[in-house]
This record gives C-alpha cells, structure tokens and sequence, in this order.
C-alpha cells in the first residue's frame, strides 16, 4: 500500500547491488527498481566522476528531462552496468598481458582470479529439464593449469542426468573494497557442455581403486563414479591458464567464448623446415601431487617429418640417454569426498604447453591420461624393466609417451616423448600449406 513516490525515494538511497537484488522481489519493486533517475545519478556518481578525473575534455551527463523521458524504463541500469563491466574486464585483462618467460603464459593469473571474484560451478541437468547446480570446490593450482574438484552427498542418479555445463562465475558488479557477495547478481560463462548418457559406454576410462571408476570427457573433465552403487562421487575439472580467464569471463550463460583469430607469422626460414624453435613446458601431476615439471627448447621438425596430417616433434628420444626423465613414486590420481579419499593409480593429470617460435602459446591442455602395460619388454641396456605407454588426443594433435617402470628405485624413466601436430592446426596458425 506504500505509494510509488515514497518507495522511489526510499530506493534512491541504495546502491546498484541492492537495487538489482531488489528487482527480484516482484513485478511492482522490478518496474521501480528500473526508475531512469536513480541510474542516471548512480551512472553520473560512479562513473562518470572517475572519467573527469581523468580527462577534463568529457561533459558532464546531464540530468536534464530529455535524458530521463526520451528513454525506455531500464535504459540507464544497463547502461551503468554494461560502463562497469567493460571497466570490470579491461581491469582484469590488464593483469594477464605480463608474460611468464618460463611458461609463456600470464603470471598474474591467481591475482587477475581474485580481482574478478571467479569462482567455478557445474550444472547437472537431468533429461527431465530440471538442474542442479555444485558450487564450493575445492581448487588446486600448479605452473600452468588449476584443477577443480566437486563433490557432495546430494548429487542426482547418474541414470537420469542428460549433461552437465561448467560455467566461470564472477560477480556482475565486483567491488574491489569488500568479497564478493554469493547472493548478489553474478555473470555466468558457459566454459564447456558435457554430454552425460551413456558414460561409462561413451566416454574414455582413465583408471579404477576399490571405491570408484574415473571417466574422462574431453576437454579436461574427469568423473567419478562409485563402483557399488553407479552413482557419481565427483568431478574433476582440469582448466589450462591459456585463455582461462578470457573463457571464464568474456563468455555468456549460453554461447561460449570465441577465440580471435591468429594472425599468420611471416617467416623466411629454411623451407626445409616445417616447425622450428618451438618450447614445450610439461607437467605431470595427481592433483595434489607433482610428478614431473619439465621444460625443452628449440624443438623442430622438417617438411619430411609431415605424414599422415601430422607433424612431429620428437622431445625425448629413447636413443638420447641423456634426456631420459625419472619420476619418483607411483603415478596417480588423489581424489575425496566429504567421508572418503583414495588415489587412482596408473593414470595422471598432463598439462601441456607448446610455444612457437615468436613465445606465443600454440597448443595447450591440460586432461587426465591414462597409462597402460605394453607388451613389449625393454631393449634398454639400463633399464630393464616394464614398459607403459600413456597417449592423449585432440583435434589439434596427439601425445604419445613411453615410461620404463624400474622395480628396484621404484621409479619410472621416460624413455620416449613425441607430438604431432595436426596440420591443419598448423595451416590455419600460419596461413600455409603442409
């Protein structure tokens, strides 16, 4: 019964957080809550007091009728929020333009995280329609990557579930003086969609310990499933830093973020050559544990390398002793829930990182490899014992390693390191022809 006037003024008091989460309330307190003279003033105050700081050329916006009448109810609300979001993410890429020169990649990334207020969620939804949406994860963050890891007691049956979205989150008016409010009026971008029928058939299995089975959906998600009962028990997502922030931010709740094209690199090289002084940086991890943290300089390959749409570059060469690389321990995956954990052994996270000539980042990912028991023995003078193969596989190429698994140190040496690379990710990189 309060009379519009009043509440207007009440209303006029608040702040964009509030009048935001007031116009959820119902349709009369949405229609004032989108009252063109309190977002005017509040663009005017925010925004444009900072802008005249800076420039003295800019005209103050004036609070005149034509400013206020001459447009639709809400006109300034998404004004001020799209002046602030374009603050918000000019802010936040500024901080991933410093490059790691180990890595290639941003070395500002957990600072950029905590400025935007990111967080990660998943959503279920069942074949049915209805969701059911996983926040609070607990995160674990290497060199080049961060791994995200869900679990609870309510998860839906796994029969039922039709796909499962992972979206970045942050807050859609961050507010650098105090942490972001979960309940306040957040931005979703859809970072991949998951396709969840069938998944024990359809997907690829990465391993097994007596409580689960881990199954892993490309790019870079991992399932667990508990054994007994075919339920899941959680969800592993692996997000390499390249592009993180850009997927996580500049996407929308339904269409993901589209990389810009790359501009071809003019080369006068030897023409013999098909890549040249390229870099890779390789981790081996378990989420919780790190087994190998590698880098390699001036890989190449030549024309006469290309076959079958690949390009290799071999890394380590089982010949070349010298650039055999130990890992110490058992490989495998640690995962937990609320009441238990255990580790997935003979399967591990591999982050990758293949720099071209010029720094640039080229191909990358990180996803949880499997390794499986070769038939073959050892024809290594020093290493005798067991061999293990682990290979993963994309659009844009495949890795193929060798491991000997050496009983008496308990340790595994890796005798063999190769990757091909498609050609046509090569072609549309550079704009030529392989």
């Amino acid at each position: 019964s309060m009379p519009s006037e009043m509440l207007l003024e009440i209303f006029s008091y608040l702040d964009a957080v509030s009048l935001l989460s007031l116009g959820c309330v119902n349709k009369r307190f949405y229609e004032l809550a989108n009252d063109n003279e309190i977002w005017l003033k509040l663009y005017s105050s925010t925004l444009h007091s900072k802008w005249e700081r800076k420039s003295k050329q800019m005209e103050a916006v004036p609070l005149d009728c034509a400013a206020l009448h001459d447009k639709k109810p809400g006109y300034w609300k998404k004004e001020y929020i799209f002046k602030q979001t374009c603050a918000f993410k000019t802010r936040v890429m500024r901080l991933v333009k410093f490059l790691d020169p180990y890595t290639g990649l941003p070395c500002k990334n957990k600072e950029a995280m905590k400025v935007s207020g990111l967080s990660w969620i998943i959503v279920l939804k069942d074949k049915n329609g209805k969701e059911h949406s996983a926040e609070k994860p607990k995160l674990s963050f290497k060199d080049t990557s961060v791994t995200i890891l869900w679990y609870g007691t309510d998860w839906p049956c796994l029969d039922i579930l039709s796909t499962l979205k992972l979206f970045g989150v942050t807050p859609l008016l961050p507010d650098q003086s105090r942490p972001p409010n979960k309940n306040g009026p957040r931005r979703f971008s859809l970072i991949a969609e998951y396709h969840l029928a069938d998944l024990t058939e359809s997907s690829v299995a990465v391993g097994a310990d007596k409580l689960v089975q881990l199954f892993s959906l490309s790019p870079g998600l991992l399932v667990g499933i508990w054994k007994e009962k075919n339920e899941m028990a959680f969800v592993m997502a692996n997000l390499h830093y390249n592009q993180l922030l850009e997927r996580s931010i500049l996407g929308s709740a339904t269409v993901q973020y589209a990389l810009p094209p790359d501009k071809p690199l003019l080369d006068d090289i030897d023409s013999e050559y098909g890549l040249h002084d390229y870099s890779l940086h390789l981790d081996l991890h378990g989420r919780n544990c790190m087994y190998l943290c590698g880098s390699f300089k001036c890989l190449f390959c030549r024309k006469g390398d290309i076959e079958n749409g690949y390009l290799r570059l071999r890394v380590v060469n089982l010949k070349d002793k010298r650039k055999h690389l130990p890992i110490t321990g058992t490989l495998g995956i640690c995962w937990e829930t609320d009441v238990l954990k255990g580790k997935v052994k003979d399967c591990f996270v591999m982050d990758l990182t293949l720099l071209d000539e010029t720094g640039k980042p080229f191909w990358c990912f990180s996803a949880p490899v499997h390794m499986e028991l070769s038939t073959r023995s050892s024809g290594l003078y020093d290493y005798m014992g067991h061999i293990y193969t682990a290979d993963y596989a994309d659009s844009e190429g495949k890795v193929c390693v060798e491991f000997v698994w050496l009983e008496e140190t308990e340790e595994y040496i890796i005798v063999s390191l190769v990757l091909y690379v498609s050609t046509k990710k090569v072609n549309s990189w550079y704009g030529t022809n392989y």
